[in-house]
């Protein structure tokens, strides 16, 4: 896949997780359910929160790569530029 993709995949993910987060405690916090369904209300306040923390999970792993790489390209940078120094 090109990297285009896989960007717009990932900024999908985060919206998607973002919003089912938002919409679980939404859901918590709100009167919509009566008293009789407090259960329910909470199956499925929580599922939406597990399945947003789960679609946000994979960008967060994503972005750690790329920041552990970005952090090995400037510690090389940062080498070659003391090993040229000390020449």
């Amino acid at each position: 896949m090109s990297p285009q993709i896989i960007i717009k995949m990932l900024r999908l993910s985060i919206i998607l997780g973002l919003s089912l987060i938002v919409q679980g405690h939404y859901l918590l916090v709100s009167d919509y359910f009566d008293a009789i369904n407090s259960v329910n209300k909470i199956i499925i306040s929580a599922s939406c929160i597990a399945f947003g923390v789960l679609f946000s999970l994979p960008t967060k792993i994503c972005l750690t790569l790329i920041l552990m790489n970005l952090e090995a390209n400037q510690e090389k940078s940062t080498k070659a530029n003391t090993n040229e120094n000390n020449k």
